[in-house]
């Protein structure tokens, strides 16, 4: 054995860090193992020819060639990349002295403290001298350095070399003698960082020597690494030499630490490429989800607003049969899927501010707010078309009934017109006796008070063809031209009447007598006629009633008319008793009355058949209006059933909706424990769906009764539907909020105590209680916290946290901003800094650089999107990854 140089700790570095410590010492007195001196000399020639060659130089004898101090000097150079004084040129021993001086005085300010090695020895050509001095350069320039999982030196070159062959069988690295003997750990370290030269399972543990010598081979022909020991050495050897084995060793560690930086700088290239991949993905995502939605309220909105009114209540009825179907069928999966938009939408925005990307802009058109707006006026094409449809309902029912209603006053009035007018125009005053005349006379007064009794019911078929038109009945045409055929008729009666009266007045003065009973008769018969007429027209009416109340009025107001039937009875009897007296006198006084009553041509056998299909018509009428009071009972029963649930049903929402916002605002437990019981009250709420959609069904009820009010409750179907899905939204979107805590949380390590710390923070200064802050109210938060804040300043953290300039600073917003204060994110300047590594430093890299550093997906990514580089060093195929790299993280989309 020989002494060594013993590394002390320099004075400047604390008592309890060992610099470098040697394991065996120098010793004077003793002489070196001659196999052992063997291994070294050829070791550390080897490893000093390694380093002086790049000086265009080399050492044949290690104790001879280092003597006069220059090529040591060299050397020293080289490996520290440091300048040494300059030095002595001379060939006498005090110039050498001086030369080797100089490097072991570098050597001792590198930390290294040499005992027992001095300049006269080198200069002397002492081998065991010259040895321990290479050994202490070998130990501070290429062992001390190394450092693996904590350990450095010796331990830490052991420890990596245990790393990286533990996969192999047959290898069990303990040292750094007996532990290689065999060549396989030399094989495995090399088929570990380039397995394509060396075949390791056809390596034997029994054949050494081709094993020391296959990796000897490799190691100088492929890695550059010289061949510094000799196999047969080694195996010849019971116990090779250690510091011949640890500097072969770390030749290996330096050849192959640029493999490991490349690797790692793969890494993070594949994290950000994977991270951008993904939220291009999600961008996609959410166009083609956008463009659908809008594509689809785009098509549904002019159905909706359709307002071409059908001529029949059945093609109504079909129309709002389809209303149905859409509210019920087509638009619900709609409103999921504009809710998952939104949830897709601010995942997105998390993802790329947890990644240090710019927020996503989606395409003009296409912006969250857009999908709103859009929503928005589709439920108001969706409200009026419902109100307008029931109004349709509405004014069809009433010009049904208006129609209806003028047939039967027009088919009243042409039957008591008919025949009129060749009435009136007769001349047989001309020829008639003064009795005559006089009957004449009397009969065409009483044509003339019966005339004014109908001048109402003209009136009436003229205003009910009035609201006909106004009303836009489809077959106003055939009503308008009967009704002018009515009103013409009737002026031409009035014409005539007046004719027919001047006639009978100018032969007034021949008449003499008139009976007075037959105008008696006549004169009260007339109106009797005329309000049994009407009697019965009232009885045949139809009637639309929407409330009890109303048809509760039109039962009373005929209790009434029937309360009228007994003085009506006496009224008949009156009439009749006229008809007997003249009966009475004509026998009593032999009269010669031929034909009939002059004055009417009402008889006693007509106004009985009137009454008695008066009689008939009462409780025919009294059925009717028991049916009607039964089915608007009915009614009433589903306007208190719909009310029962409704009433319930509103306040539930009501408080659901209050109490998420609470929850929102509220800090109970973890965040995982928010989320869980934000799920169970999620599930609690859908659980509620059934009530809904049976409030659905008797609102059906409701609609296909055609009610049109409810008295009996606030909450219509509308607000029920409307409030509902506001609170699934509410809740979904609350959840994914917490999700989205949760997600910036985990990759900022943000612990639950600053989470809570930013929510009591937020909700201090969220003064209305909305879960979001005004800028001032963003402002004075950050003020408080310690931020200087000028207006440039402000407007800069505002852009981040308020992206699309709303104004607002939601809670998410507030926790990326927080968190990114502490956080370390990957930026364009560390991609740059890696795509540098796998180009080994040149300021472009080669498409087969990235095939081999990359998986395969992601280096065809890279191909993709690098433009070729273009600058003075340009090869072919060069490609740029500086404009990538900021690409990546100022543009969203490449």
């Amino acid at each position: 054995m020989y002494s060594t140089a013993r590394l002390d700790n320099m004075d400047q570095y604390d008592d309890d860090t060992v610099y470098m410590q040697q394991e065996d010492d120098w010793d004077r007195d003793m002489l070196l193992d001659p196999a052992w001196e063997k291994q070294q000399r050829k070791t550390f020639t080897a490893w000093c020819n390694s380093h002086l060659r790049k000086a265009g130089t080399q050492i044949e004898n290690i104790e001879e060639d280092f003597r006069d101090g220059l090529k040591l000097m060299l050397l020293l150079e080289v490996i520290s990349g440091e300048r040494l004084a300059k030095p002595e040129r001379g060939k006498m021993r005090v110039h050498k002295i001086s030369n080797v001086n100089k490097a072991l005085n570098f050597i001792a300010s590198k930390g290294v403290k040499l005992v027992s090695i001095g300049a006269e020895e080198i200069v002397d050509g002492n081998a065991k001298m010259t040895l321990g001095m290479i050994w202490t350069i070998i130990l501070r320039f290429a062992i001390q350095d190394i450092s693996v999982e904590e350990t450095s030196a010796k331990e830490g070159l052991l420890l990596w070399c245990q790393r990286k062959t533990a996969p192999y069988k047959n290898v069990n690295i303990q040292n750094f003698h007996i532990s290689w003997k065999d060549g396989l750990g030399f094989c495995a370290l090399i088929h570990r960082h380039r397995p394509e030269l060396i075949d390791y399972g056809k390596l034997r543990k029994d054949d050494p020597m081709t094993n020391l010598n296959t990796a000897f081979d490799v190691a100088e022909k492929y890695l550059d690494i010289p061949k510094m020991l000799d196999a047969e050495d080694i195996v010849g050897t019971a116990r090779p030499d250690e510091k011949a084995i640890m500097t072969y060793v770390s030749s290996f560690y330096h050849a192959f630490s640029g493999a490991q930086k490349a690797e790692t700088a793969a890494n993070r290239i594949c994290k950000v490429l994977a991270v951008n991949q993904e939220n291009e993905q999600l961008m996609e995502d959410y166009e083609k989800l956008a463009s659908d939605l809008l594509e689809w309220i785009r098509r549904t909105i002019p159905w909706l607003e359709n307002r071409m009114p059908e001529n029949t209540m059945q093609a109504m009825q079909q129309k709002l049969e389809d209303f149905r179907d859409y509210r019920r069928l087509h638009k619900p999966p709609k409103v999921q899927e504009k809710c998952q938009l939104e949830i897709n939408f601010n995942t997105l925005q998390t993802k790329l501010r947890l990644s240090n990307r710019p927020a996503f802009m989606p395409s003009e058109g296409k912006m969250v707010s857009d999908i709103n707006n859009a929503w928005g006026n589709l439920e108001g094409a969706e409200k009026g078309y419902e109100e307008w449809l029931l109004n349709e309902i509405r004014r069809l029912e009433r010009l049904d009934h208006l129609a209806e209603k003028f047939r039967q006053k027009a088919a009243i009035h042409e039957a008591w017109t008919e025949g009129k007018e060749e009435m009136l125009q007769k001349r047989d005053y001309e020829t008639a006796t003064l009795s005559e005349i006089k009957a004449l006379l009397k009969k065409h007064e009483a044509f003339e008070s019966d005339l004014a009794a109908h001048q109402d019911r003209v009136e009436q078929i003229a205003a009910i063809a009035q609201e006909l038109n106004e009303l836009d009945y489809y077959d106003s045409p055939s009503v308008n031209a009967r009704c002018q055929q009515i009103c013409d008729q009737w002026d031409s009666l009035g014409a005539l009447t007046q004719k027919r009266s001047e006639a009978l007045q100018r032969t007034e003065k021949l008449l003499e007598t008139i009976d007075q009973l037959y105008l008696e008769f006549a004169k009260r018969a007339a109106p009797f006629n005329n309000w049994m007429e009407g009697a019965m027209e009232d009885l045949q009416d139809t009637f639309i009633v929407h409330t009890i109340e109303e048809i509760q009025g039109l039962s009373t107001a005929h209790e009434q008319f029937k309360a009228t039937l007994p003085e009506a009875d006496k009224e008949r009897q009156a009439i009749l008793g006229i008809h007997n007296e003249i009966a009475k006198i004509v026998q009593t006084y032999h009269v010669n009355i031929t034909g009939t009553n002059p004055y009417t041509t009402i008889n006693p056998q007509e106004v009985n058949a009137k009454w008695d299909k008066v009689r008939q018509l009462v409780p025919q009428r009294d059925q009717a209006l028991i049916e009607e009071h039964a089915r608007q009972q009915n009614n009433e029963r589903l306007r208190r059933q719909f009310a029962n649930q409704a009433n319930v049903i509103g306040p539930w929402i009501q408080t659901k909706m209050e109490e998420i916002g609470r929850i929102s605002m509220e800090m109970h437990g973890t965040l995982e424990d928010q989320l869980t019981h934000l799920r169970q009250y999620e599930k609690s709420i859908v659980n509620y769906k059934p009530k809904i959609d049976q409030l659905e069904g008797d609102h059906q009820l409701i609609q296909e009764a055609l009610i049109f009010d409810n008295k009996h409750t606030k909450y219509t179907m509308e607000h029920i539907r409307v409030g509902w899905e506001q609170l699934l939204t509410t809740i979904a979107r609350t959840i994914n909020e917490i999700e989205n805590q949760i997600l910036t949380r985990d990759a900022k390590g943000i612990s639950q105590d600053q989470l809570n710390e930013f929510r009591a923070s937020f909700n201090h200064f969220d003064r209305k209680r909305t879960g979001i802050m005004d800028a001032e109210d963003f402002k004075t938060c950050l003020i408080s916290m310690g931020y200087n804040l000028g207006e440039n300043e402000f407007s800069r953290i505002m852009s981040i946290v308020d992206p699309n300039r709303m104004g607002i600073v939601t809670f998410q917003a507030f926790i990326d901003f927080m968190s990114r204060e502490t956080a370390d994110t990957d930026t364009a300047d560390q991609v740059m800094a890696s795509f540098k590594v796998l180009a080994g430093d040149k300021n472009y890299i080669l498409a087969d650089e990235l095939r081999r550093e990359l998986p395969p997906d992601q280096a065809e990514y890279c191909m993709a999107r690098m433009a070729p580089y273009t600058g003075p060093d340009a090869v072919p195929g060069a490609l740029d990854y500086m404009s990538f790299s900021t690409a990546l993280y100022g543009e969203s989309d490449l």
